[in-house]
């Protein structure tokens, strides 16, 4: 089993975060979010995963890149690293790692989080996850035939279709044939939205009478904007406390202080007269002086001292002194 992840925008709606660090290694609940994609995915499949494959762009750095091969490699598989240096869309991002698109795979787009518990319909030739949703007229959704099979693929019905949205996750038995529906797509030049898109090259296979099936997520957690990013921490710290892991480093300094689970709380963190949680991340190195903070994200290497923070994103080795509420400021930021 193979896994595809596109990740080649730096995520322009999450900015100042993704102007120094790509969307999808930016941390949540202390662990960025492809590595935490990746990890749900390969236990949901619950078998072993060849390769990982990740598609960039090539502005992200060979740091990058080591930190994505070292992903693949704690799940004991390859990585590999592909370029997507325009954005052309889905179909062609999938395309330009075209060299590992053979046998049984699932690809999966790295702006998201689920959580689900199923066992995967290998006797499909495809399945795509998806989630239930109240306004499924502002997402892709599926169509489904009396047996369950996906017929059909409609982007923002405004009638209702149905109510299961398609949340960017796909497996294929066998990968290579979309490569090649996809290559009839780029060779044709097939476009809509000024994009080439996955979902061209699955309705012809569709056409060729293929078996889609959905997958159902329990949970689906975008991480699309600041707002959304720190939601997506808050439940996924409440999931986490939940099952029982350790999040709280147990060499913490920590000075007449309080932290309110859950909340995660990295290496080397420093907090005095403050209190912080619930539904709080703290990245290493990061020191709290004379604070309040809950519902928030931040990174390594902040300093945050005299605040009062709910519903705050901050970046790494950003400095903030002052009284303000909700904010969001990317790295190296300093607010006094």
């Amino acid at each position: 089993m193979k896994i595809i992840v596109p990740m080649a925008g730096r995520g322009s709606r999450l900015r100042p975060h993704t102007l120094t660090v790509p969307k999808p290694l930016i941390p949540v609940a202390g662990k960025p979010i492809v590595h935490r994609l990746v990890e749900d995915i390969a236990g949901v499949l619950n078998q072993p995963i060849e390769e990982v494959a990740f598609i960039i762009h090539e502005s992200f750095g060979k740091q990058v890149e080591n930190d994505l091969i070292e992903i693949a490699q704690k799940l004991g598989a390859k990585g590999t690293i592909y370029y997507q240096n325009e954005a052309l869309g889905t179909g062609h991002a999938i395309m330009c790692a075209k060299d590992s698109l053979s046998g049984s795979a699932v690809i999966a787009y790295a702006d998201t989080l689920i959580r689900a518990d199923f066992d995967l319909d290998t006797t499909a030739d495809s399945v795509i996850w998806v989630k239930q949703v109240d306004k499924p007229e502002a997402f892709g959704v599926v169509n489904l035939n009396a047996n369950g099979e996906i017929v059909e693929l409609v982007e923002k019905p405004k009638e209702f279709v149905s109510d299961l949205a398609v949340i960017g996750i796909y497996y294929f038995k066998d990968v290579a044939i979309l490569k090649n529906e996809l290559q009839s797509v780029l060779d044709n030049n097939i476009i809509h939205g000024g994009e080439y898109q996955i979902n061209d090259g699955i309705k012809q296979m569709m056409e060729k009478g293929m078996k889609f099936v959905p997958g159902k997520v329990d949970e689906w957690m975008d991480c699309g904007n600041k707002d959304v990013t720190v939601e997506t921490n808050t439940r996924m710290l409440g999931f986490l406390h939940n099952d029982g892991e350790h999040l709280i480093d147990y060499d913490v300094k920590k000075e007449n202080s309080t932290i309110i689970p859950p909340c995660y709380i990295g290496e080397d963190v420093v907090l005095i007269n403050a209190t912080v949680g619930p539904n709080v991340s703290l990245g290493k190195g990061c020191h709290v002086i004379d604070s309040e903070i809950k519902n928030s994200l931040v990174q390594t290497h902040a300093h945050i001292k005299n605040a009062k923070l709910d519903n705050a994103m901050i970046g790494n080795h950003a400095s903030f002194d002052g009284n303000f509420k909700s904010i969001s400021i990317g790295d190296y930021s300093v607010l006094e």
